[in-house]
């Protein structure tokens, strides 16, 4: 008697679990596995490049005297880097004035000889021959004092060379020179760049390039910088039409905006390019278009990639899967998955309503 009134308790407690359960597992988010949009952010490996960058060399030979660059510096336009002893220069211009102000007097004394002839001659007090010969003369010497001011103003411009100024306004890269260092022709001294244009470049595969959505501009991720600065948006994109013969891949530039801080010529970046997917075949199932759910519905067990599928009675299910990229907030299922099936996005409230 004691265990036929047990039964019918047994059973309403079941039920009710039962019951309980089915409210709970109705109670789940679930939202079905989507296929993939139209095109997926692929990552290439690119670097961050100075679209202004210059090397200054050397022009002239000398000692450096004065070194007043160093590395980081941010200078100005026109302001001086470095001096190179310019004392033979020096003197070469000063000789050169003084040939200039000795060729000035040869003039001025042949121009006041000339119209002493020209008045002679008017009152026929010298023929036409004597006159003739002073103005050769006096053109002799303006020629001779025009070639000492040329000669002058190229001793002055060679004095300039020994004398380094930045070419524009920028950030000192690189100062392979010291002091006391023997500046040749050619020679770098100083590695310039402007910090408010910068790009990176990425080397991509023909096939993947060709493909490129039209119109949008690719995301840079600068992983060197903290989280909240690493993605960036550029503001121009360049796909160069040139195509490496040896890996077939080519190169895009994405200027940077400006104004970023910390980021500098040779960092590492990533360009997310937006690459249209490869469509299913006329005719094909719907199980062979790639899908994709949330990130959060993933569970991860040892070994075990997998996700809660609710069945038809509306029960969580957790199945393997094999994954695929990841975009944003949403992953790829290769595998495990077809198009339509609910996945619960919660997967800790699906393993308390199993």
């Amino acid at each position: 008697m004691f265990t036929l009134r047990l039964v019918p308790a047994v059973l309403a407690t079941a039920l009710a679990w039962g019951t309980a359960a089915g409210a709970h597992a109705q109670a789940l988010k679930a939202a079905p596995a989507q296929a993939a949009t139209a095109a997926v952010a692929s990552a290439f490996d690119g670097v961050v490049e100075a679209v202004r960058q210059t090397v200054v060399a050397a022009q002239v030979s000398g000692a450096v005297v004065q070194l007043e660059a160093k590395v980081g510096d941010r200078v100005k336009a026109g302001q001086v880097l470095l001096r190179i002893d310019a004392r033979a220069a020096d003197q070469n211009a000063a000789a050169s004035n003084a040939q200039v102000q000795a060729a000035r007097a040869s003039q001025d004394g042949a121009s006041k000889d000339f119209e002493r002839q020209k008045q002679l001659f008017l009152k026929n007090y010298i023929s036409q021959a004597a006159l003739e010969r002073a103005e050769s003369e006096f053109k002799a010497t303006q020629a001779q004092a025009n070639a000492q001011l040329a000669q002058a103003a190229a001793a002055r411009t060679q004095s300039g060379f020994y004398v380094v100024r930045a070419p524009f306004a920028g950030v000192i890269a690189e100062v392979p020179v010291s002091l006391g260092d023997m500046a040749m022709p050619g020679r770098a001294l100083v590695t310039l760049y402007d910090p408010a244009a910068l790009r990176v470049t990425a080397a991509v595969p023909q096939s993947v390039a060709s493909q490129m959505a039209a119109g949008v501009l690719p995301r840079v991720e600068l992983p060197g910088l903290p989280a909240t600065a690493a993605w960036v948006t550029p503001t121009r994109v360049q796909l160069l039409p040139t195509v490496d013969a040896a890996t077939h891949t080519s190169q895009i530039r994405t200027d940077l905006p400006a104004g970023l801080t910390g980021v500098s010529p040779g960092m590492f970046a990533r360009l997310w390019l937006s690459v249209p997917l490869a469509q299913p075949a006329a005719g094909a199932s719907a199980a062979s278009a790639v899908l994709s759910v949330p990130l959060q519905a993933i569970v991860r067990r040892a070994e075990m990639t997998g996700l809660y599928v609710l069945d038809p009675s509306g029960k969580p299910v957790l199945r393997q899967v094999r994954l695929g990229r990841v975009d944003g907030d949403r992953v790829e299922i290769m595998s495990g998955l077809m198009a339509g099936e609910q996945v619960v996005s919660d997967p800790q409230a699906a393993a308390r309503a199993r």
